[in-house]
């Protein structure tokens, strides 16, 4: 039995254990595919990055006015357009990285320092969608802090797609819930959010690369399907792993797991 397996009520009670979707096992893909669209991937980004910069002059007026209003506006679209490219070419450049290996250097670290950084670097996002990020107090805060083996880097970008994700699919006045406890030798950290969510028998085709369900609710902000699929391949290259819990239409939870410190 995986540990997605069995019940884990800690944040909310709205998420059954009938529920949890053990992740899929991964293996790397064609060599050659990879060294193919890192190529790609790198031969667009420097003319994107040219184009987002000049863009961004003129959109800025920098060297004088442009004359009509219109022009400035579409000097925006153009550089916010290719912002977006850039960043659909950044986590394809790092599915890529991940699929090698990932190059992360798991050791002990406390736990929820680090929980705070994550919701810190995503608390402007959530104010603008007028959605709450709350964390729950650590478990037995006068006892040795919370601690498990992970690589910080690695831990942020996992809270990065996951906290973000939960932002977007998290309705005006409501909030996302990120939470950490240990169960046996492992910690989980968890993030939590009401709204839509996938059913239960999507969640391990959507734990692919390029993947998106009927309301896209594994993508990451650039919207290709890659948000999960980072997720599980920067935990499992830490040495620990990623699952979904779901009940379709009304609450989602996604669960990091790592071996405690």
């Amino acid at each position: 039995m995986t540990f997605l397996q069995r019940r884990d009520a800690d944040v909310s009670d709205d998420v059954g254990a009938k529920n949890w979707i053990p992740h899929p096992t991964t293996h790397d893909g064609d060599a050659a595919r990879r060294a193919f669209l890192r190529m790609v991937s790198h031969e667009l980004r420097t003319p994107l990055n040219s184009i987002i910069g000049f863009a961004d002059i003129l959109h800025g007026q920098l060297y004088g006015p442009l004359g009509s209003p219109e022009y400035v506006e579409y000097a925006g679209i153009i550089r916010d357009s290719g912002s977006r490219l850039l960043h659909l070419f950044n986590n394809v450049l790092e599915l890529i990285r991940l699929e090698g290996g990932g190059g992360f250097s798991p050791a002990p670290e406390t736990v929820q320092p680090w929980l705070e950084e994550a919701i810190a670097r995503r608390r402007e996002a959530a104010a603008a969608r007028q959605v709450e990020l709350r964390l729950r107090p650590p478990e037995a805060p006068d006892k040795d802090p919370l601690s498990a083996v992970f690589d910080p880097k690695g831990l942020l970008t996992c809270l990065d797609h996951l906290i973000g994700n939960a932002i977007d699919f998290t309705s005006a006045g409501d909030a996302v819930e990120i939470a950490a406890r240990r169960e046996n030798r492992h910690v989980l950290i968890s993030v939590y959010n009401r709204g839509p969510a996938p059913a239960p028998e999507k969640v391990e085709r959507l734990m692919q690369p390029f993947e998106q369900g009927g309301q896209v609710l594994n993508r990451s902000h650039d919207g290709a399907g890659l948000g999960w699929p980072i997720v599980r391949l920067t935990a499992q290259a830490m040495g620990g792993e990623f699952g979904v819990a779901t009940r379709e239409g009304e609450a989602l939870k996604a669960v990091l797991r790592f071996p405690t410190a």
